[in-house]
């Protein structure tokens, strides 16, 4: 199979450059489900990294948060350096067992678990995450964008079970869990950087009742999040007016993406307004990277790519030239 040899991620720069060394550069970089269009940061104060974080500036933060997701209160949230931080943290609340996942998706919730002692194994049916001491599913899921219900999932019966929201941003209204957490035994991941296209500010959210967000909160420990991370999260959460513009520009692009990847003989399979799953040819990953515009493809299933949305008019021209050449 034509792709990046043990990459597990997209967004590998450096390994694209590796096995395409003649590509024409910079990369045209569509491996990763991050918006193209960063919210637009106001300048930061000097203060924000001269001193430590206020343990106030982050209660403002898990607040906005609160509202954003729509969590109870802000004591139900965690802000924490990106979701990632948060995999074995979450894992690690109840006893080694047998955790479920409901694949196939995100590959570290697997490590996770793992890391945190768990036998892991991956269901294809949310079914099958019934009655696991961890039961994990991503939510819309990447890379397919399959949506399990909300009853579905509060009708599960699992030790604890983890909705990772990474893409709920850009699902319908009314699917999120985040209102739901004040229930035992379930936590929510929020991601912060791949809706507001600020991945590098380093930023998540895990959602629990009050007791296990203070939980996870001492395991964090002090200063956790960084001060310029508090304050681009206080800035782009309290922006609801740009949240429901980009929601809607997401939607048209991911259509416009559909149209030009069909006109090209890929047929669109799945996804999210962030990011499309396509089936087609065998050598196309190997044919767009030759020429300098990279998207994910995924072991032990050839054909299928994940494709993010081009940034700008140049991007959307030179993938159409790509998938034609």
């Amino acid at each position: 199979m034509d792709g990046i040899p043990g990459v597990a991620h997209g967004g590998d720069l450096e390994a694209a450059r590796r096995l395409f060394p003649q590509a024409p550069t910079p990369f045209l970089d569509l491996s990763t489900g991050i918006n193209p269009h960063g919210y637009p940061m106001p300048p930061l104060g000097a203060e924000a990294f001269a001193r430590l974080p206020e343990p106030a500036a982050l209660a403002r933060l898990e607040a906005l948060a609160a509202r954003r997701y729509g969590a109870p209160s802000a004591a139900h949230v965690v802000a924490a350096p990106g979701t990632q931080i948060l995999l074995p943290l979450v894992a690690g609340l109840v006893p080694a067992g047998e955790a479920r996942i409901l694949g196939p998706t995100y590959a570290e919730h697997r490590r996770a678990a793992v890391l945190a002692g768990h036998a892991v194994g991956e269901v294809e049916a949310v079914a099958g995450l019934e009655g696991a001491a961890l039961a994990v599913l991503v939510n819309p899921n990447n890379p397919d964008g399959r949506l399990v219900p909300r009853p579905v999932l509060l009708g599960l019966a699992a030790g604890l079970l983890v909705v990772d929201e990474a893409f709920m941003e850009v699902a319908p209204p009314g699917a999120s869990l985040a209102g739901e957490v004040g229930r035992p035994g379930l936590v929510v991941l929020r991601s912060f950087g791949k809706f507001h296209g600020l991945a590098g500010v380093r930023l998540g959210f895990a959602l629990a009742e009050p007791g296990v967000a203070a939980r996870l909160r001492a395991r964090l420990g002090p200063w956790a999040v960084s001060g310029p991370a508090i304050a681009a999260g206080m800035a782009a959460l309290a922006d609801a007016a740009w949240a429901e513009a980009m929601r809607a520009r997401l939607a048209a692009e991911a259509a416009r993406l559909d149209v030009l990847l069909g006109r090209h003989g890929l047929e669109v399979v799945g996804g999210t307004a962030l990011f499309r799953l396509a089936r087609g040819a065998e050598g196309v990953f190997g044919r767009l990277g030759r020429q300098g515009v990279l998207v994910r493809r995924f072991e032990g299933r050839p054909g299928l790519l994940r494709f993010g949305l081009p940034g700008d008019d140049a991007a959307w021209e030179r993938l159409g030239r790509a998938l034609a050449g």
